[in-house]
């Protein structure tokens, strides 16, 4: 099934979408809507069509019962504003509320349910575990659409186990991104660059073991970049560091001048004296650190550099920022690719930003999602996907139930 056309005539049948609305909220104000703007286009086609939809999503990471600071209530406003047509809160999952709002539901109507994780059955490990609350979701609904991407890696309630006890289908946020991914792992056009960066490399390790077989060149920035740099026998300072990654990371660079994959380290790195937006800077060749200093940027020549290596990409995916972007003296890096992203998209070039701090970067920075090919909205979801792995909640869609 590939999307929700599959369900036949939706008009008055009440459809469960699981959409991604975990948006970054200060206070109760959103921050960045773009997970909210994603969604709406499944959710109107539906309700345009008819349908009275349900709409289930998470917001954080409650521990299986209600926290005022992760309620969804803040997204309801904006969700409204940018359907044209009112949206009912239920301030609760599977509760009085909920069933109260779903049964004064007229066709073409909206509500959006309470965050899913305020109930533990939704993120419990066991199936059983999750039974009831997956019946609970299920006896709301006549069918199921599933539209939350950066779940879609998660066998949770909603995501899951919903999908075998309802006629399920794909919404069109879900097949856009696996369709995008699809090309990035099955046909892409060389030369093909991947760029990642974030803080984490044991979280890259995977995607990088299984990208070695497909990509051209592998750029690193971030955190990241200096378990790379130690491995190669560099001073670091006191940049972050994975001392349980550096013999990975050696692995990678011997196989990667073995097998003919350019990977790219930074030439020049931007220091300061503390993770402070505040602290003194300066910019030192990547194997000439100070001792008594971190590395929170790639430097200009780096910059520099990448966009030169991304200048002639047919395809390029880019997971994680170059530097502590959200700081303006180490947000340059970050900078540097997304415009050679966007230089690549002008030029025909098919970019795709793997969602998280990456997606939350580039309109920090002020681009516009138009700018490049396909902003995903699933960073986690995105790596497991281009590690090989199966995505349960894309699989059990595919299945006869």
């Amino acid at each position: 099934m590939t999307d929700f056309a599959s369900l036949g005539d939706v008009r008055g049948k009440r459809v469960l979408v699981r959409s991604d609305l975990n948006v970054p909220l200060d206070g109760t104000t959103i921050t960045d809507d773009g997970r909210v703007r994603a969604s709406v286009p499944t959710i109107s086609a539906l309700a345009e069509a008819g349908a009275r939809v349900v709409v289930c999503a998470h917001l954080g990471r409650p521990k299986g019962e209600p926290e005022e600071k992760y309620s969804l209530r803040p997204v309801v406003g904006r969700l409204s504003e940018l359907l044209g047509r009112p949206v009912t809160f239920a301030e609760d999952t599977v509760g009085p509320s909920a069933q109260a709002a779903v049964d004064g539901m007229s066709d073409g109507d909206v509500v959006l349910l309470e965050n899913l994780r305020f109930n533990a059955g939704e993120t419990a490990k066991a199936d059983e575990d999750r039974a009831a609350f997956a019946d609970a979701l299920a006896g709301l609904a006549d069918a199921y659409v599933s539209d939350g991407f950066g779940v879609v890696h998660r066998k949770q309630a909603s995501v899951y186990d919903v999908a075998t006890r309802l006629p399920s289908a794909m919404g069109g946020l879900v097949r856009d991104e696996v369709e995008v991914l699809r090309r990035l792992t099955e046909s892409p056009e060389r030369p093909y660059a991947v760029v990642l960066g974030g803080a984490k490399v044991a979280d890259k390790l995977a995607v990088i073991d299984n990208l070695m077989g497909t990509a051209d060149r592998l750029l690193v920035g971030g955190g990241m970049v200096f378990t790379f740099l130690a491995a190669q026998g560099h001073e670091i300072g006191t940049s972050l560091f994975d001392a349980d990654s550096v013999e990975a990371c050696k692995g990678y660079l011997e196989r990667a001048e073995r097998e003919g994959v350019e990977i790219v380290l930074p030439v020049d790195v931007v220091v300061g004296k503390e993770f402070s937006a505040d602290t003194e800077t300066d910019t030192v060749a990547a194997d000439a650190m100070p001792a008594d200093a971190m590395g929170l940027d790639i430097g200009p020549e780096s910059a520099r550099l990448y966009a030169d290596r991304l200048a002639d990409a047919r395809t390029v995916f880019w997971n994680g920022p170059m530097g502590a972007f959200e700081m303006a003296p180490f947000a340059a890096g970050t900078q540097g690719v997304a415009q050679a992203l966007v230089d690549a998209t002008a030029g025909g070039a098919l970019t795709v930003v793997g969602g998280g701090d990456s997606a939350a970067a580039v309109r920090q920075l002020g681009f516009d999602d138009g700018q490049f090919g396909h902003i995903s909205t699933g960073g986690g979801a995105s790596l497991e996907y281009l590690e090989g792995k199966e995505l349960p909640g894309i699989a059990i869609l595919t299945k006869e139930h």
